[in-house]
């Protein structure tokens, strides 16, 4: 079933990982996605420079048990305050541009974790899928 423009319009980043979660390979939710911006919360121990500096962004690195170290990046303040309940600083980020200089190394990205359709996709997916 096609998403109605308007919703569409009015998060697309949330529409693209509703899009995404009913067909992986959707083109056109992966560059919309791309194109979107993301809530990336400020670690603690950032400085204020990592804060103020438009050309840096202090990722906040959570341990994945089993698996690799994950990024938490979302689309909105409610799905933030859902996976991160204490957070009250985060920079507004373009995703691919986060994309475009994301670490090379074993470093995942995972998008609204605890949403409803969440997106993790590892370093390689990270550049090769968002970096548009």
């Amino acid at each position: 079933m096609e998403t109605p423009a308007h919703d569409r319009n009015a998060n697309p980043a949330r529409w693209a990982l509703d899009a995404l979660a009913r067909d992986t390979e959707d083109t056109v939710a992966l560059d919309t996605l791309a194109h979107c911006d993301v809530l990336v919360p400020v670690p603690e121990d950032a400085t204020d420079e990592d804060v103020s500096d438009p050309g840096r962004v202090a990722l906040p690195v959570l341990d994945n048990p089993g698996g690799a170290p994950v990024v938490p990046v979302f689309t909105s303040e409610p799905e933030m305050a859902g996976l991160l309940p204490g957070i009250d600083r985060y920079r507004l980020v373009p995703l691919g541009a986060l994309a475009a200089q994301w670490p090379t190394g074993e470093l995942s990205l995972a998008i609204d974790a605890a949403g409803d359709h969440p997106l993790t996709l590892t370093s390689e997916g990270v550049r090769t899928l968002l970096a548009r």
